[in-house]
Parts: C-alpha cells; sequence; structure tokens
C-alpha cells in the first residue's frame, strides 16, 4: 500500500496516484488530506485513490497524516507500507519497486529513498538534520537523506515503531517525523537501507528556492525532535566532542 500525505497538491496528486498505480506490485493508494483548499481530493478519488483525512486542522501536521495513513493501512491489512510525497513532479513506478524490492530481496527492515536534487535544494537537511545526528546519533552520520520523504517498511515495523510512543506523546505531530522514525527504527536495531532514487524534482521547491527562511519552522521540529531523542536515549555529552 502507498500512502500520500497531501495538502494543496492538485498539480501532481493526479499523476502520482496513477504512476504509483504502475508500480509492479499493483499497490493501494491511500490519500491522507490536510484539509486542502483545492481540488486535491477530489483528484485523488477520482484516480482511484482512498482519501481520508488527518484528525486535526493543524499545520505543519506531516506526523498526524502519516501516523493516520498508517491506521487505515493497518485497518485495511496491509502487509508492505510505502510512503512517497505527493508534490513530486518526476515520480516513477521504479520508485516504488525499489523501494519494496529491498525488504523482499534484500532482507532489509526499512527502505529509504535518497537522490541527487539541485544545489540549493535540502536545506534543513544540509544544514540541521545531517550535523545534529553526526553529533547525537554518530551511527546515522552515512545517511545522505534522514529526512526522506519516500520510505518503505512492513507493518509489523511500523507498528512497533508508534509503539515505542508508549503514550508519552513523543511521536512528532509535525515534519520531526521522518528523522523520528529514522532514529527509533535505528535504536530497535532494524537494518535500514537508503536506495538511489536517481533525481528528484518536487514543486515545494520553488517556494523556497529564493528564501530558506520560510524552512525555519520545518528546520524547528527537526531540530527539536532530535535534541528530544538525544535526552531520550542518554546522548548529550556527546556535544561536548564538538569543537565551537
Amino acid at each position: 500500500m502507498v500512502i500520500f500525505p497531501a495538502k494543496n497538491e492538485e498539480g501532481t496528486i493526479e499523476n502520482s496516484i496513477a504512476t504509483a498505480k504502475q508500480s509492479y506490485y499493483k499497490p493501494d493508494i491511500i490519500l491522507v488530506d490536510a484539509f486542502s483548499t483545492d481540488e486535491t481530493t477530489q483528484l485523488a478519488g477520482r484516480a482511484g485513490a482512498i482519501v481520508i483525512q488527518q484528525p486535526t486542522k493543524i499545520f505543519p501536521a506531516k506526523g498526524l497524516a502519516m501516523k493516520a495513513g498508517l491506521r487505515e493501512a493497518f485497518d485495511r491489512s496491509a502487509d508492505i507500507i510505502v510512503f512517497l510525497d505527493a508534490d513530486i513532479r518526476n515520480l516513477t513506478p521504479e520508485w516504488v519497486n525499489k523501494l519494496v524490492k529491498a525488504l523482499i530481496d534484500d532482507n532489509c527492515d526499512m527502505s529509504r529513498g535518497f537522490y541527487t536534487r539541485h544545489a540549493r535544494d535540502a536545506a534543513v537537511t544540509k544544514l540541521v538534520a545531517r550535523p545534529m545526528l553526526h553529533t547525537f546519533f554518530p551511527e546515522l552520520s552515512h545517511f545522505e537523506q534522514p529526512l526522506s520523504g519516500e520510505v518503505c517498511a512492513r507493518r509489523k515495523v511500523w507498528e512497533n515503531l508508534l509503539k515505542r510512543d508508549n503514550g508519552s506523546g513523543s511521536t512528532p505531530d509535525g515534519w520531526g517525523i521522518d528523522v523520528w522514525f529514522l532514529i527509533e527504527a535505528a535504536i530497535s536495531g532494524y537494518h535500514i537501507k537508503e536506495i538511489f532514487m536517481g533525481t528528484k524534482e518536487h514543486t515545494s521547491f520553488e517556494d523556497y528556492q529564493e528564501d530558506v527562511s520560510k524552512l525555519s519552522k520545518m528546520a524547528e521540529q527537526v531540530e527539536f525532535t532530535i535534541i528530544r531523542e538525544a535526552i531520550k536515549y542518554d546522548r548529550l555529552e556527546l556535544q561536548k566532542k564538538v569543537n565551537v
């Protein structure tokens, strides 16, 4: 099953769903809508997706959307669950194939996409996520794109990761969810593999290409997610090794 968290993605969502459906694995599609004000949900429904809405009208809420999508996939007895960003212009069926194939043929627990991107893209990854992981979780510093929106795992892995919240509410509701899943999967001992997808072209880059300050909320949420994970796993002492 493929899940697209989405908000106002009418320009790409129809093609994204049609493309994912062409995968060798012929997945069902779930669109988790973040209260779009355009034609995203109508187009997704016409394209054959199961359309649900995230439970709370807040933004950013990628974590809420992903958790809602997982619950829907669990209810539908999905075995392998893939997340894809909804704003990708150059998505191909091979992206789904590669992510799923890694689980089936390479026996990994989680596969994550990485790709070539514009030199000015991925500012939060370059300036926040990777440096902070290098400091607090150095065993994860080799991951090219720890904030990847293209992630695949079996149902049991997703269920176990959500259980690690232990009712504490620590699972991020916003942009911190991607790096949270990565850290928790690694701490759980899961075998995680990055899969090269080629080039990624996505419409959201246009929003911040000339002004990366528009990513400040995302940077803040990613930063505090990693700090909270560092506190949880007693990693704060590692900052003393950093020269400033």
